[in-house]
């Protein structure tokens, strides 16, 4: 059995989930003024830069960089901060988005030839469970009119692209992946810039960089040296002096810090059905995770 946390580990774990789940409201305040694909683009600059000048260069091929750039940069936080443009609140964002999980176990067993496990089944079940109570009541008055079945598709897209990094950082094997999320953000900043200047156009460009104030560039630093940075490295860095298995399980509260912060700071509403998918969601994570180390302790106990 491994041993506890630390206090210190404990709670620089806790502060990582904490600037990963409300780092969904601050990129609602940053789309007050900055078109999505500018402030996405401008997200992995700021990650790039001045950063990749101080960290070499990871041992890997630069198409498994360049995969990773454009399936993280542009397939994930490309599209979700399109869908956060009025399509789905924060709170939901941040819930819908954490099936990337599911999507990994899929991509990964489908590459190994991995059969499906019926726990990984029920677990599967709870979570779509909790999307189908998301998007039944998608597109109502009851969702405060910033959630609809595009937005919840759109993050599901995310997420399927956030599984997609997965297996490609796990085929560069053991990195620093401070360094490597650094490099892989040369490959998502020129693709966002022209998707930017293609559909948002250089007049809206022009006008959000204008308009954007001190909160607006306090978001993308936040988003870039907070969330990313600050996150990856210190996430790195627990996982490098505990097993998987106990950090992990804190990610569960992303969603929680998530759907808190949009209704403290934004006034998100949470009516009863979306605690209810909420609670299907992370039951449905917390079963996928938790399950396996739940029988391996059985098993251990009973030999």
């Amino acid at each position: 059995m491994s041993a506890p946390l630390p206090a210190r580990h404990f709670f620089l774990a806790l502060l990582v989930v904490a600037v990963w789940g409300t780092n969904f409201v601050v990129i609602k305040l940053g789309l007050a003024h900055l078109p999505p694909l500018l402030f996405a683009a401008l997200r992995f600059a700021f990650a790039l830069l001045p950063a990749v000048f101080f960290l070499p260069r990871p041992a890997v091929p630069w198409r498994n960089l360049a995969a990773y750039g454009l399936l993280i940069g542009v397939g994930q936080f490309g599209v979700l901060y399109l869908a956060m443009r009025g399509h789905i609140t924060p709170g939901l964002a941040s819930l819908v988005v954490q099936t990337q999980v599911f999507f990994t176990i899929g991509l990964a067993m489908r590459g190994s030839g991995e059969v499906v496990r019926p726990f990984q089944w029920a677990a599967l079940g709870l979570a779509a469970a909790g999307i189908v109570v998301i998007g039944s009541h998608a597109g109502g008055s009851h969702t405060g009119g910033d959630t609809t079945v595009a937005g919840v598709l759109m993050v599901l897209f995310a997420a399927l692209s956030w599984a997609g990094g997965n297996i490609v950082s796990r085929a560069a094997g053991r990195v620093n992946m401070l360094a490597y999320v650094v490099w892989s953000s040369a490959a998502a900043v020129p693709p966002l810039f022209l998707l930017s200047w293609w559909f948002e156009g250089g007049a809206a460009i022009e006008a959000g960089l204008r308009q954007a104030d001190a909160v607006t560039w306090a978001s993308v630093l936040w988003q870039s040296v907070g969330n990313t940075l600050f996150g990856y490295a210190a996430w790195g860095w627990l996982l490098a002096r505990h097993p998987a298995a106990t950090i992990t399980p804190m990610a569960l509260l992303v969603p929680v810090f998530g759907m808190g912060a949009s209704s403290w700071w934004l006034g998100e509403s949470l009516p009863a059905w979306k605690l209810v998918a909420a609670g299907l969601v992370m039951a449905g994570l917390a079963l996928n995770l938790l399950w396996p180390r739940w029988r391996s302790r059985q098993e251990n106990r009973s030999d």
